[in-house]
């Protein structure tokens, strides 16, 4: 175990970088995005109405987080998985849930916006790299099943 640990150091300590960096967008997110929901959700939102938003720039903001969770989750995958094949279909994958999700948000809060709870859930799937903790024992266990 201990010459197997020592065997990958380089790859655990990139392993943990990119932990990190998912971690400090985590933690500095209200500094370094536009998101007015931050504070709404972590309030009383069921009975408080929507915050005022410039729809544009929180298009954008989400967007780049989106995209910056993506590319390091990626990266993340392929330094577990060393296949170019699972990063292809993750890249994949990331575009097209992304998109249907970034669609599904902007209708939602603009046709459906008492649904408090469906911009919840739709927001946080943007925000959060949670497709990654999906895809990891996913990509594990097809590995295994091979």
């Amino acid at each position: 175990m201990l010459k197997n640990i020592l065997k990958n150091k380089g790859k655990i300590v990139l392993g943990l970088i990119l932990m990190t960096i998912l971690i400090a967008i985590r933690a500095f997110e209200s500094r370094w995005f536009y998101d007015p929901f931050l504070n709404y959700f972590k309030n009383d939102y069921l009975t408080n109405s929507l915050p005022i938003y410039n729809p544009i720039k929180l298009f954008f903001s989400m967007g780049f987080r989106y995209y910056l969770n993506s590319m390091i989750s990626l990266a993340l995958l392929y330094l577990l998985f060393k296949d170019s094949k699972i990063v292809k279909f993750s890249t994949l994958l990331y575009i097209v849930l992304g998109s249907t999700l970034m669609i599904a948000f902007f209708f939602t809060l603009k046709f459906f916006g008492e649904n408090k709870m469906a911009l919840f859930y739709i927001r946080r799937f943007i925000i959060q790299p949670i497709f990654l903790i999906l895809f990891i024992p996913a990509f594990y266990y097809q590995k295994k099943v091979k």
